[in-house]
């Protein structure tokens, strides 16, 4: 309560309370007009208290998501504030003259602001020593043309979200361009204007200097206040981000270092077993022979048709467990009985 006194204080000292004269006044505005002295109709500055922090807070809000708001002051009382109130808070501003389409055919506006730059860059990397005087002298002309008028728009990459008006009437076309674009509009209401036509009205005399830059301040400290919070915001995250990269590292150096040590450590057996016999158990091949090998696809052992004896190699189980030889019945076996079964065969 206190604050809100002090700054009711401030703005009775810097007349923001004064109107316009009874006759010129708009009847919409009745919600914000305190009461009439001397022909003149005197401002309601507890209105103006609550508009200007309302407004304050939605730009506060703006500014914060990384917005840009721009500054709209062409009258002449209003320009060296205002122009020095977007430079403080690094917002685009437009102080001389409101070029119709600036918001509605931004892209060409873009293109203008361009070529501007492009003829500084001329200036800065020699290019017009190269030039005749006669152009030297038609671009300097130009480019100090589109800096008069594009210099306060110069960073602007894209449509603003928001607008802030000094007078809402004398800005007009800005005014009618934000609205069909959708974009926000706060603006200083005198007791000639229409309050309906903004979104954030501050009743306000917009004519005296220091009324204008006591509303223009406070509205650039609030700015300022959200752009902070961005900033310290965008270090917190900063610092997370550090922090859990810190931690993942830490992570896969303690993941590394038991790798290592485990890869350190001696090797034990392999996957596979102790070798052992082929796929089935081996005997002696057709004939009665018996060898007493290892492991063979094939049987090993003595041929069939032939008298059995020793295999030609080491024998063992072959793919099909042995039976009887079929061969043993046409001749006698050398070691084994003919006629009687092999150990195993087919």
């Amino acid at each position: 309560m206190e604050n809100n006194t002090s700054l009711q204080q401030q703005l009775l000292e810097a007349g923001v309370h004064f109107g316009h004269l009874k006759k010129k006044w708009n009847p919409k505005m009745l919600p914000y007009i305190f009461a009439e002295k001397k022909g003149i109709h005197i401002i309601d500055l507890n209105k103006t208290v609550e508009g200007l922090q309302e407004a304050a807070a939605a730009l506060k809000s703006i500014a914060k998501s990384g917005k840009k708001i721009m500054f709209v002051a062409t009258k002449k009382q209003a320009k060296e504030i205002v122009a020095e109130a977007a430079k403080r808070v690094n917002m685009p501003y437009v102080t001389e003259r409101w070029l119709g389409g600036m918001l509605t055919n931004f892209a060409t506006i873009r293109k203008s602001v361009k070529k501007m730059q492009s003829i500084e860059k001329m200036l800065t990397d020699g290019t017009f020593d190269s030039i005749t005087k006669k152009e030297r002298l038609t671009l300097t002309r130009d480019k100090e043309k589109m800096e008069k008028v594009l210099g306060g728009i110069a960073q602007l990459a894209r449509v603003p979200a928001a607008l802030f008006l000094v007078d809402i009437s004398h800005e007009h076309i800005a005014l009618a361009e934000a609205r069909r674009l959708g974009v926000s509009t706060f603006g200083m209401v005198d007791t000639n204007s229409d309050p309906t036509k903004v979104d954030f009205a501050v009743p306000a005399n917009d004519d005296a200097t220091k009324s204008i830059a006591i509303i223009t301040n406070y509205i650039a400290a609030a700015i300022a206040e959200g752009l902070a919070e961005r900033a310290n915001e965008k270090t917190d995250d900063v610092i997370e981000e550090e922090e859990a990269d810190n931690q993942a590292l830490k992570f896969e150096l303690e993941g590394g270092d038991d790798r290592g040590e485990r890869g350190r450590k001696p090797g034990g057996p392999g996957r596979g077993g102790p070798g052992g016999g082929g796929r089935g158990p081996g005997g002696p091949g057709r004939g009665p022979g018996g060898g007493s090998g290892g492991g063979g696809n094939r049987p090993g052992g003595g041929g069939g048709n032939r008298p059995g004896g020793p295999g030609r190699g080491p024998g063992g189980g072959g793919t099909r467990p042995g039976g009887g030889g079929a061969g043993g019945q046409r001749r006698p076996a050398g070691s084994g009985g003919g006629p009687r079964p092999g150990g195993g065969g087919r």
